[in-house]
């Protein structure tokens, strides 16, 4: 796809709808006339191949055929994450940001010329570019640069699986982007939501007969809570697809004895090197095999490196841990059984308690096996006698008392954990514990 024409692509497809967005369907044949009302619109407000472009990320029609507009005009794109302005001018400035494109239609120029070398190595080869912010829960964001051409290359389009997928995922995501371009490829349908709860997502599903869920572990333990996977007609729903972080067992074994007849897929992907073809043991397993199409992965010292052909360039505000055989260190834990792997969780929030690892996903899967807890998140305490103890924060569905709390979660831990594992402190929380992105935020 990458030396290929996508206005061509979506010709093929005419009258068959590729978003729905406000009930209402648009087809591929409204969408390409969209999209060249934006590349008119690039070109009557001087928007030149090379210069950095942000936006807001969100998923509607116009916003979808402005980022195909700037793949086709060869710009460097920056799709913004929702967030305090603070933070967005943040992005803006450490992207270099030349131009914004609001959302009431109008062009702010920023008076900058960005000389990244990261950008330069684009314009030379006159590809596409691609800004991708991390979620930055336990730091400052990094941006990773990567070129479009890249990514668009990796679609197959030798099979046509026309999907209808509910976009859960914003376009300032790699699995967002990931969404909309499988669509566009395969002449499929993203079903839009004005919400990321279980109530607005299921009832988009219902409605529109979505048959692909691609989502993240703590929107589907919120939605196993919610009730809601009881209460709608889920019959046109086939996949769903979790990944961005690791999986508790527990959410998954009750997400296959409540979704008997819907498959679960996990995935694994990361900004910096795409997103990777999987294949699970089973739909109850947490083990996977890493796909070898596009990419490479080894395995040292119990973390898991990826070679990919669609690898960022690198960040622009952090060196990238690249090494010399142009392998990128995940940072994620991993074990290994036969050409299986389970991901246990990132290296960085390890809990070393007296000389043993605790990995937090362990522990509040078993935290969320007790009634009333909603979310729960694990990380390590100072500790002057072990050097960490486990810490928990908990947010419950009911008020309780923080005493008859503790005594309820070590009890409860006691008989499904290791002593170590146990947590010594637990905390309460009235406020949810996940990103915009619906992914867990942890204290580290």
């Amino acid at each position: 796809m990458a030396n290929m024409n996508i206005h061509e692509i979506i010709t093929e497809f005419e009258n068959h709808p590729v978003i729905i967005f406000h009930d209402r369907a648009i087809d591929y044949r409204e969408f390409a006339e969209l999209l060249d009302r934006q590349a008119h619109f690039l070109s009557a407000n001087s928007v030149r191949p090379g210069e950095v472009v942000a936006f807001d990320g969100v998923y509607t029609p116009e916003t979808c055929a402005l980022l195909v507009a700037l793949i086709e005009n060869r710009s460097i794109i920056v799709p913004l994450p929702a967030g305090p302005e603070a933070k967005r001018a943040e992005f803006l400035d450490f992207a270099e940001v030349e131009c914004q494109i609001l959302g009431d239609g109008t062009v702010r120029r920023t008076a900058r010329i960005s000389g990244h070398p990261l950008y330069q190595r684009l314009r030379d080869a006159a590809a596409p570019g691609l800004v991708l912010f991390s979620s930055g829960t336990t730091g400052r964001s990094k941006a990773s640069v990567l070129d479009f051409a890249k990514l668009l290359a990796n679609y197959d389009r030798s099979k046509l699986r026309p999907r209808r997928t509910l976009g859960f995922l914003s376009l300032d995501h790699i699995g967002g982007i990931n969404t909309l371009m499988n669509t566009l490829v395969h002449g499929g349908c993203v079903v839009t939501t004005a919400e990321r709860t279980p109530q607005a997502v299921f009832s988009a599903i219902e409605t529109y007969g979505a048959d692909t869920l691609p989502t993240t572990p703590t929107f589907l333990t919120m939605s196993l809570l919610s009730g809601e996977l009881a209460r709608r007609d889920l019959s046109a729903l086939k996949l769903i697809t979790y990944g961005t972080e690791p999986m508790p067992p527990q959410t998954l074994k009750k997400l296959c004895e409540t979704l008997p007849g819907i498959r679960l897929k996990q995935t694994y992907g990361l900004s910096e090197v795409g997103i990777l073809p999987t294949m699970s043991k089973d739909d109850s397993s947490l083990w996977m095999k890493l796909g070898s199409r596009g990419f490479e992965h080894k395995i040292l010292d119990g973390i898991l490196w990826i070679k990919s052909d669609m690898a960022m360039l690198g960040y622009l505000n952090a060196p990238a841990p690249f090494d010399d055989d142009g392998f990128f260190n995940t940072q994620d834990a991993v074990e290994i059984d036969g050409d299986y792997i389970k991901v246990l969780g990132r290296k960085s929030e390890l809990i070393n308690v007296g000389g043993e690892k605790v990995y937090p996903n362990e522990v509040e899967s078993v935290l969320l096996e007790m009634e009333g807890v909603v979310e729960a998140t694990v990380s390590g305490k100072p500790s002057a006698i072990t050097g960490m103890v486990v810490r928990a924060v908990l947010r419950l569905s009911e008020p309780e008392p923080a005493a008859t709390l503790r005594e309820r979660v070590r009890a409860h831990c006691g008989t499904r954990l290791e002593p170590f594992k146990v947590p010594v402190v637990v905390e309460l929380t009235d406020r949810p514990m996940h990103s915009d992105r619906l992914k867990k935020v942890r204290a580290v």
